[in-house]
């Protein structure tokens, strides 16, 4: 499924037109994008939650000539899944 498949069967499933499907599901990207930009954790209960959480530096290896290279430290987005998530797929 794709952002516009979702924009549809949001629409569908909430009544609504798709513009407006399209403006909650912006909205809803936007806010949980911002409170991860400032270090907050969006947790929705019985779905799941969304953190960032800090990559130290490292070194790697160029694949193509094994030469050793560093990596950069950097931020990244972990998403642990929720119980009710979680025993809906299994």
């Amino acid at each position: 499924m794709n952002k516009s498949d979702l924009i549809d069967a949001m629409a569908e499933d909430a009544g609504i037109t798709k513009a407006a499907a399209k403006k909650a599901l912006e909205s809803f990207l936007e806010n949980v994008e911002g409170a991860l930009k400032k270090g907050n954790r969006v947790s929705l209960v019985g779905f799941g939650s969304w953190s960032v959480s800090r990559r130290a530096a490292r070194e790697g290896r160029n694949p193509q000539t094994g030469k050793t290279i560093k990596i950069a430290a950097k931020n990244v987005v972990k998403f642990k899944a929720g119980s009710d998530l979680q025993s809906a797929v299994n």
